[in-house]
């Protein structure tokens, strides 16, 4: 008698042929204790007792028994029902261990979601027996994902349809010593029946008579944890009834005729049932928003997403919203990751001791790239070899699933494999080696950037002698590519350089992406961009450059994000720092985007004057790039005062010096604007009833805008020509450009434009 609870409530014996799990749950209720108070009383740990009531653990030892029995106060029946239920559930676990019988491991209770890879694994018992029929499946994947646990769900399901058994085989693929093919193979002979003396000695021919028993008997064998192909290649039917499921974290490239699963994270609503499944026993309030955080924060893996079940089922005084603050710390969310004997630390650090030195070196370094994904070039950069060594790393670590092979040869982290790479460049290399790379990385993408940028700069284009050490860029499509795929890369090197004051590297990178911007309106991040390049230009002390950053900014919310009002301040701040530095370039530009502004204001007569200051200025200095820009400008001013034929002798005009190879205009400045210039032609065409000319028009600019990926001039376009269609009758080819208007809309996020046109193509006359 301990006194934690009175003696009225225990005279009620609990009786009857339940589990374990069941009598000990009722017992701890009727105690009115909660899992953490027994854990005190008993000295068992929380997470035994949790593990015993969830029926993961059946057999606990004799003293673990009695102890918890002296806490509850249980005597005469009810402790010999406690007793009797452990000593059975040893007696099975006794039978389940490894004695070469292959006994199946039992499934988990709380298995949740997978029902397309279970239904792959059903192929098993569909297949045929003809030779050369994938009689074995093959499940791969990173550390943490469930592979096991899904092999065995798989195999439970599977039993029926395998009459002469179903059985099991952990070949410690991770351990440093995997399971040897001639042990492996004895093991899986005595489990098919066959005596010991039998069994061949010598491989091959122990190999030949498994086969052999396969072939005529409908058995499924779970291979668990292969490390190598040379280890599970023996351990494959050579045809016939039986059927092989491996599991490993290696891809096993080398085996040949075998079905393919590589096993992902679990989807957000399987994540959060999962997880929701572990928490049912709690009895708290609904806690679904902090566990649905928590499921993000665990990424989708199951191993994660138990462990994090696990601390709060063991802890009934924690809510989920507390555990989802500490995991959200990234520096200790891998620490936070451990419930008793699980860490998910311990799972990715198996794998990790798998891989060449080398490739440690690499994995642990690429933990400085700034964003998600990155190439072998970046990876060569950072962990500090040559192209060929970083193929060859990267393709151990895709190996081990220590990283995800995405499409056109880029590669990316679990956010929790990030976070153990951090840990261990942490651990393993000192902060002045750390600092080094994060630089060299830092350095590296910020040239890149700027050489990529510099493609679309009519000073600049092609590179003359592009740097050794760069990647190499060979059209400006490809320097397109490259800063669209690597934008998080880039912009992360260029917070970092700000924050670290290289000044000058972030300046000249913000500077590129002027003429690059034009290609790529509407991304999110140039707000971000030019006020890095302002704030650099500033501590530099240049008003001239920081006049250009302060324009940029100007066009951002001119353009982008409509805001006009602020588009104004900025340029008036930038025409003040142009004027006191003389900068009368960046004096142009400013009453360019100030023009642009006071257009959609309304301000109409302030708009025409402040372009026509822009194109005098331009032409004076004789920079013919951005004259024509100006005078584009001033002609959608005079369209839209409603003079459209001076609006429509302006854009002539502006074709025309587009067209003429001796006007001055950059190849590359004409060809962005030539398609802009005659869509505005049609326009005013269109609204001088000169209809067939302005489709005409317009048809050829939005064919020459889908080339250069120009889609918000494009959609416009679309829009306008549809309508123009529409009023000429000819209903089919309207209702094909407004639902391509709707396409383009719908591809750079503007959904109210999208369905606008989709309606409009639905109920074109």
């Amino acid at each position: 008698m301990n006194g934690l609870h009175p003696p009225a409530e225990k005279e009620h014996s609990i009786t009857g042929r339940s589990s374990l799990a069941e009598v000990l749950r009722r017992h701890r209720h009727a105690a009115r204790l909660t899992l953490e108070q027994l854990a005190m009383a008993s000295g068992v740990s929380d997470r035994t007792l949790s593990d015993m009531e969830r029926g993961r653990s059946k057999g606990p030892q004799h003293r673990t028994v009695t102890a918890l029995a002296d806490a509850l106060g249980l005597v005469d029946a009810d402790r010999r029902q406690l007793v009797e239920l452990a000593r059975e559930g040893r007696l099975r676990d006794r039978w389940a261990r490894p004695t070469g019988l292959c006994e199946l491991p039992r499934s988990v209770d709380d298995f949740t979601g997978r029902a397309a890879e279970l239904a792959w694994t059903g192929e098993l018992s569909r297949t045929g027996d003809a030779p050369g029929t994938a009689n074995v499946a093959l499940i791969t994947g990173p550390a943490g994902l469930g592979k096991t646990t899904l092999a065995v769900r798989a195999a439970h399901t599977l039993r029926p349809d395998f009459p002469g058994g179903v059985f099991f085989l952990d070949l410690f693929g991770m351990s440093a010593r995997p399971l040897p093919v001639e042990e492996a193979l004895v093991t899986l002979l005595r489990a098919l029946g066959i005596p010991d003396r039998q069994i061949p000695g010598d491989v091959a021919g122990r190999a030949s008579l498994y086969r052999s028993r396969l072939r005529d008997r409908r058995v499924l064998i779970v291979l668990d944890n292969a490390a190598a192909e040379e280890q599970v290649r023996p351990l494959l039917p050579g045809g016939g009834a039986g059927r092989i499921l491996v599991t490993s974290r290696r891809l096993l490239a080398g085996l040949e005729g075998v079905r393919r699963l590589g096993l992902g994270p679990l989807p957000s609503p399987e994540a959060v049932e999962l997880l929701t499944g572990i928490l049912a026993d709690r009895g708290t309030p609904d806690e679904g928003a902090a566990v649905r955080q928590l499921a993000r924060l665990c990424g989708g893996l199951p191993l994660a997403l138990r462990i994090t079940g696990n601390r709060l089922v063991s802890r009934p005084g924690w809510h989920a919203a507390d555990l989802a603050v500490r995991l959200t710390d990234e520096e200790r969310r891998l620490d936070q990751l451990s419930a008793g004997d699980l860490k998910i630390a311990t799972a990715f650090g198996l794998s990790y001791a798998q891989l060449a030195i080398s490739t440690r070196r690499v994995f642990r370094r690429l933990a400085v790239v700034p964003g998600r994904g990155f190439d072998a070039a970046l990876a060569a950069v950072a962990g500090g070899t040559p192209i060929q060594g970083a193929w060859d790393a990267l393709d151990e670590l895709v190996d081990l699933g220590l990283l995800q092979d995405g499409t056109s040869g880029r590669y990316r982290f679990h956010d929790l494999v990030r976070l153990f790479a951090r840990d261990r460049l942490r651990e393993e290399e000192p902060a002045a080696e750390r600092d080094a790379v994060a630089a060299t990385v830092t350095s590296w993408l910020l040239r890149m950037a700027t050489t990529a940028g510099r493609w679309f700069d009519p000073r600049y284009g092609r590179p003359d002698r592009p740097a050794p050490d760069l990647a190499q860029l060979s059209s400006a499509e490809q320097a397109d590519d490259w800063l669209r795929v690597n934008v998080d890369n880039w912009l992360g090197a260029l917070r970092h350089a700000g924050a670290i004051g290289r000044f000058t590297a972030v300046l000249d990178c913000a500077e590129s992406m002027d003429w690059f911007s034009d290609q790529w309106m509407h991304a999110p991040h140039w707000h971000e961009v030019f006020t890095l390049g302002a704030e650099a230009a500033a501590a530099l002390g240049d008003p001239a450059r920081q006049a250009a950053q302060l324009n940029m900014l100007a066009w951002v919310h001119l353009v982008p994000r409509d805001d006009l009002e602020t588009t104004l301040r900025y340029t008036a701040q930038a025409i003040d720092l142009a004027t006191r530095s003389g900068a009368t370039a960046q004096i142009a530009l400013a009453h360019h985007h100030a023009g642009g502004a006071l257009r959609r204001l309304g301000r109409l007569d302030e708009a025409i004057a402040a372009q026509t200051t822009a194109a005098r200025i331009h032409l004076a200095n004789g920079d013919m790039d951005r004259y024509c820009h100006s005078l584009g400008g001033l002609g959608t001013c005079l369209r839209d005062a409603g003079d459209h034929t001076r609006a429509l002798e302006q854009y002539l005009e502006l074709l025309a010096l587009l067209d003429d190879d001796r006007s001055g205009i950059t190849p590359s400045v004409a060809a962005f604007n030539r398609p802009i210039a005659l869509a505005r032609i049609g326009e005013c065409l269109g609204s001088l009833g000169r209809r067939a000319e302005a489709i005409a028009r317009l048809t050829e600019a939005t064919d020459l805008m889908e080339h250069a990926r120009l889609p918000v001039p494009q959609a416009r376009s679309l829009e306008t020509l549809a309508a123009l269609l529409a009023a000429e009758g000819r209903t089919g080819e309207s209702r094909r450009a407004y639902a391509r208007a709707a396409e383009v809309y719908e591809s750079i996020d503007d959904g109210e434009a999208g369905s606008r046109c989709r309606a409009l193509a639905d109920t074109a006359p």
